[in-house]
């Protein structure tokens, strides 16, 4: 069987390829395993210098089997654990938040490439990145209101640390956006054509000592972000952290775009919307990473445990009937103490920890 992702040392780089090219990259526990592996050996490792996260192109190139960086994790893994006892589910979840927070507290130096679909667990490969690379072919987005899941992998920490209300807008619609949109609000560090990829990075190999640089060199001014021209919307529209009053707001404006993000969140799970939004404000309060990461575990293990996350699932990725039925069905009958339940602490024993060496 071939690697789910290759990690090597180049050049005094650090090399972590995604290649699972027919599931998009999609994460599985495993390829989150050896990323974290190979971390922690270039951590005191003097021959690297930096950290280049991407994806393998198809070897026989084929574009549709290069479409993307990372689609996210491996849902169906979840899902059919979420119908059984759940360990699965929480082991993948564990081992994946400790990579997400290897990611984000990492010494060296990382850059990730997000060329092409770039969405859930695949946001959560690369946004801690000291670096992220977009491109004219980056589509990134945080879709879980549509599977009853939620924005999770650092989205509590990354999304309300976007300007205005971009994140919120951003956690409730599942809104996709691209690699212009993305440098726009700073989910992105750099853009530059696909085609500039290679040469880039054969630069970054000759001298990881000046990563920064060479990124800096290569960047491209990008096209006009389309997000940017509907901030103004989203910031008044989507100003609340309640759900109803979002709800009401778009009503009373009645314009065409307004009526198209109605639209859009009628087809999400009203229990995920109202997490996410509290999950946000959480998340804005803290200070250590790690804290968000626990309580995103959390919220995790309780979620997966609610009808809302395996019907999501059913109706969006195994049958596609895109006719998923919620519950609770609106967003009125999602209960404050139904909310606050799915942020209850765990017991002592199962709550999320850091990888142990991260603080040896």
């Amino acid at each position: 069987m071939t690697e789910e992702v290759l990690t090597f040392i180049e050049n005094g780089v650090g090399r972590i390829r995604l290649n699972r090219p027919k599931a998009i990259h999609a994460l599985t526990p495993g390829m989150c395993e050896a990323v974290n592996a190979a971390l922690l050996a270039w951590r005191k490792d003097d021959a690297v210098a930096a950290v280049m996260i991407d994806h393998r192109p198809s070897p026989d190139g084929d574009p549709k089997l290069s479409r993307g960086f990372c689609a996210g994790g491996d849902i169906a893994l979840i899902a059919n654990s979420a119908k059984g006892d759940c360990v699965e589910a929480e082991r993948f979840f564990h081992v994946e938040y400790r990579m997400n927070h290897l990611l984000f507290v990492y010494e060296k130096p990382i850059v990730a490439f997000i060329d092409g679909i770039t969405m859930g667990g695949g946001v959560g490969i690369s946004l801690p990145a000291r670096y992220r690379v977009a491109t004219e072919r980056t589509m990134f987005a945080m879709p879980e209101t549509g599977i009853g899941l939620f924005p999770d992998v650092g989205g509590g920490w990354f999304l309300p640390r976007l300007p205005g209300r971009t994140g919120a807008y951003l956690a409730a619609t599942g809104g996709r956006i691209d690699g212009a949109d993305a440098k726009a609000i700073g989910l992105a560090t750099h853009y530059m054509p696909s085609e500039k990829l290679e040469d880039v990075k054969a630069k970054i190999m000759a001298d990881p000592a000046s990563l920064a640089a060479i990124l800096d060199a290569g960047t491209e001014t990008p096209p006009p972000s389309k997000l940017e021209s509907q901030r103004a919307d989203i910031d008044r529209l989507f100003a609340s952290d309640r759900y109803e009053d979002i709800l009401a707001a778009l009503n009373a404006d009645g314009s065409e775009w307004a009526q198209k993000q109605l639209s859009v969140l009628a087809t999400k799970s009203p229990q995920t919307i109202k997490v996410a939004l509290r999950q946000l404000v959480e998340g804005a309060a803290f200070t250590d990473f790690a804290d968000n990461m626990r309580n995103e575990y959390r919220i995790a293990c309780h979620v997966i445990r609610r009808p809302d996350f395996v019907e999501g699932v059913r109706a969006v990725i195994f049958e596609k009937d895109n006719a998923p039925k919620w519950e609770p069905a609106t967003p009125e009958a999602v209960t404050d103490a139904l909310v606050d339940s799915l942020f209850a602490p765990l017991p002592p024993e199962k709550e999320w920890t850091p990888l142990p060496e991260l603080s040896a």
